[in-house]
């Protein structure tokens, strides 16, 4: 028995004293990664292009003397840091592919270089682009691992190389990796004028738990799944967003009557957002499933539109203490006038 508690014991301590690297420390994710990594006791590098309390190195993803000085007795990668979609219409075509492609690529090459157990990369179901939306008429897209991409700018097609590469590296260097295409989590207006003026932010927020939102603590559980199951699965895709309560039978009616649905599946939605002077939209033309993610990675988000709706009643908005911690960084340094980001 005694030697249990001793193998126990010196696993323990290998773990706490194993260093993990997370890429984008200053972001959404990326400060939230490290905080609960932090707070859990481990040895984290955070790298970041901006200087954060969460930021060990200052430095860029493409820049490979700074990578490998991060990469030095790292066991784990969290590789959050990328331009996003707010970037497009900021920054070159070659700035994306500096940061998503190259930037991934160095890591990649010096992460089998010190042999590190598992790579966690952060992709998005922007990269499904062109195939989330249905024509006029047709049932909503069920979104699942299977859909091929179709990406319809430059985030989505640098984020679809970077996932080809990690895939590139586990099949001829072993790598173990795990890709992670997050639906929305950041806390910012949405970039669609005609949506904001329609509905608060709370409110297309709520709306959006049914089929394309990921609270910020699912998400930071979610990569802890994957780094933890990366070396048993070796590699894998996953969407990562919230528990839908759709199946394939509500699609039609989805993008038809999309109130008439949410009524049907939950009876007391209406006077919970009527209080409140909400509304649901009227039509819903994706729905992102999450059942792979949660099969494979023994993943559990806490956060659903059923318990949104709980939240509401108890007159409390679903927002977990991690997201309260970060809060709201924007995306850019100036304001614009006709949006959250220019597009």
């Amino acid at each position: 028995m005694a030697w249990i508690i001793a193998i126990e014991l010196l696993c323990n301590y290998i773990a706490q004293h194993m260093k993990i690297l997370v890429t984008g420390s200053a972001g959404h994710l990326g400060e939230a990664l490290v905080r609960t990594l932090r707070e859990a006791g481990r040895q984290v590098i955070g790298l970041d292009v901006k200087e954060s309390r969460f930021t060990t190195v200052v430095g860029s993803v493409d820049d490979r003397a700074v990578v490998r000085q991060c990469m030095a007795g790292v066991d784990t990668v969290y590789h959050a840091a990328t331009l996003h979609k707010p970037h497009v219409a900021t920054h070159s075509k070659q700035a994306f592919i500096d940061t998503n492609v190259s930037g991934t690529l160095a890591l990649l090459e010096t992460a089998c270089a010190n042999e590190v157990s598992a790579f966690i990369f952060t992709s998005t179901t922007s990269v499904f682009g062109d195939a989330l939306r249905p024509p006029v008429g047709q049932p909503a897209a069920w979104l699942t691992e299977e859909v091929e991409p179709i990406p319809k700018n430059i985030y989505g097609v640098t984020k679809t190389a970077a996932e080809d590469l990690c895939q590139l590296f586990h099949r001829k260097h072993g790598l173990k990796s795990i890709i992670l295409r997050t639906s929305r989590f950041f806390p910012e207006e949405d970039d669609d004028k005609l949506k904001r003026d329609k509905y608060s932010d709370d409110n297309a927020k709520a709306n959006e738990f049914l089929f394309r939102r990921v609270e910020l603590e699912d998400a930071v559980n979610a990569h802890l799944a994957a780094a933890e199951r990366a070396p048993a699965l070796g590699f894998g895709k996953y969407i990562i967003s919230a528990t839908t309560p759709f199946r394939t039978a509500d699609l039609e009616g989805l993008n038809r009557d999309a109130p008439a649905v949410v009524q049907r599946l939950f009876p007391r939605y209406a006077d919970v957002y009527r209080a409140k002077g909400w509304a649901m939209f009227e039509k819903i033309d994706r729905v992102y499933v999450n059942e792979a993610a949660r099969s494979d990675l023994g993943w559990q988000p806490k956060y659903d539109f059923d318990y949104v709706l709980s939240c509401l009643e108890s007159g409390e908005y679903p927002r977990s203490r991690i997201a309260r911690l970060v809060g709201s960084k924007g995306y850019h340094e100036q304001t614009f006038t006709d949006g959250p980001y220019p597009v």
